[in-house]
């Protein structure tokens, strides 16, 4: 039976600030993850202020918030510290220099002293940018001209890497040969002649194709955790697979841990799986909810940038708010307990909805570890994106959404995202999502969902 379509919030202010916004914003909004299309339907709920863990939008709905704007805030929001750091920082020292200044190398030293794998880094301002910079070392460190990435993983909007995010199955070959499929409109098409596609958490495949063109293969990105296509875990032994087949063919390994750095683990999903990568991409999570991303990694390999052989450049790179909330939210990370009560409180909200959807008998698997996840809605067990392609039900996750959204708790609308949880969220905010989690999986179960 088809999903119900649920009941969310009635927000007639946002109804009206989106009918203005759509005259001046192509969508109404500032990012396609907040668009109708992305699944806020018929528009988004407008935000007035976020606090903690708690949301409020324009019409006077509380939301325990699991979207957290995405992922970057981790401490929650307004974290006090952060914000006080950055407002000094603002006051007493100024905003963009265009020259080096002090703030700049302490930021620096604390990331490198939490990231495994990181031993100079070099700060930006997005993702997306940081991704752009990882793949132009790996082809200028090696000379060789190929990417290889994977199907379902989202790596920023560069040309060099907007491919196969979430193809459509009948364009994306076959499943022990994927092409390259543009993402969206205005791709080149001779960009995706520099990049080797595969499945996911498929060793043999990877250990094949590097076997027959490792020769060629100047980078393999990846994230150390799937989580643009919902959560996929690494099936045991992968990412050491991986890594055992970079080093022997010359291979650069490039985490992209824009959203598992300094979430799963202090130094990143590194950390937490035990394998090191030659390059880092870090962005969500390093600065408390302030724009900042990085590119760190080996000396070897950053010192390309030092010598001029790659230009990495930016304006805005290493500027005054971004080193005070990096450097802010550094010192709040490295206390003794951080971690342990986060992924404490993570693993209890997945575990409750594992124990929630089992008792009402709906389909399911939950992935994820401590403070970021997702459930799918399945019949079969999701370890790649074709996987989720054909077996996930995204009515159901929609009709789950817009329960949760009517009972105050808020994630994303798409399984395609996932579900965060900051140092701020409590005990007491897990106990009312899970009971809102019962009531919304009883409304489906009602519906006729199994």
């Amino acid at each position: 039976m088809t999903a119900p379509e649920g009941a969310a919030p009635t927000n007639p202010n946002s109804a009206r600030l989106f009918e203005r916004a759509s005259r001046a914003l192509p969508g109404g909004v500032g990012s396609s993850a907040r668009s109708v299309r992305a699944g806020w339907v018929p528009y988004p709920p407008f935000i007035e202020s976020g606090l903690g863990s708690r949301i409020r939008d324009v019409d006077g709905h509380e939301y325990i918030d699991y979207l957290l704007g995405l992922g970057p805030m981790l401490l929650g929001h307004r974290n006090p510290e952060v914000t006080a750091a950055v407002v000094k920082a603002i006051t007493e020292r100024g905003t963009v220099f265009g020259l080096p200044y002090d703030m700049e190398a302490i930021a620096a030293e604390k990331v490198i002293d939490a990231v495994p794998s990181v031993e100079m880094i070099r700060f930006a301002n997005s993702g997306s940018e940081a991704v752009g910079t990882a793949v132009r070392l790996a082809r200028a460190a090696t000379g060789r001209p190929l990417i290889l990435r994977f199907e379902g993983m989202y790596h920023g909007w560069f040309d060099t890497v907007y491919w196969s995010n979430h193809p459509k199955l009948e364009l994306a070959g076959p499943d022990d040969a994927p092409v390259a499929v543009p993402a969206g409109a205005g791709m080149a098409p001779g960009v995706g002649d520099s990049l080797v596609i595969l499945q996911w958490n498929d060793a043999a495949a990877l250990e094949k194709v590097m076997t027959e063109r490792g020769h060629e293969i100047a980078g393999i990105l990846t994230e150390p955790m799937m989580l643009n296509t919902g959560c996929i875990m690494p099936v045991p032994g992968y990412l050491e697979k991986m890594r055992e087949l970079a080093t022997k063919h010359g291979t650069v390994l490039i985490f992209d841990e824009v959203i598992t750095g300094f979430r799963l683990a202090r130094g990143g999903g590194q950390e937490r799986f035990g394998v090191t990568p030659d390059l880092t991409t870090m962005a969500k999570g390093i600065a408390g909810g302030f724009p900042v991303a990085a590119i760190g990694g080996r000396r070897e390999l950053m010192q390309l940038i030092a010598d001029g052989r790659y230009s990495h450049s930016g304006t805005y790179n290493a500027n005054v708010m971004a080193m005070a909330a990096v450097s802010a939210t550094m010192d709040i990370l490295a206390r003794p307990g951080t971690y342990e009560g986060l992924n404490a409180r993570g693993a209890r909200l997945l575990d409750g909805f594992r124990e929630v959807a089992e008792r009402h008998g709906v389909e399911h698997e939950v992935q994820g570890i401590g403070p970021v996840g997702q459930i799918w809605f399945t019949d079969a067990p999701i370890r790649t994106y074709r996987d989720a392609a054909r077996h996930a039900r995204p009515d159901v996750f929609t009709a789950w959404w817009r329960e949760m959204m009517a009972r105050g708790v808020l994630f994303h609308p798409s399984q395609d995202e996932n579900l965060f949880v900051s140092t701020a969220h409590t005990d007491d905010d897990i106990a009312r999502t899970l009971e809102a989690a019962d009531g919304a999986m009883g409304a489906l179960v009602a519906a006729g969902v199994k």
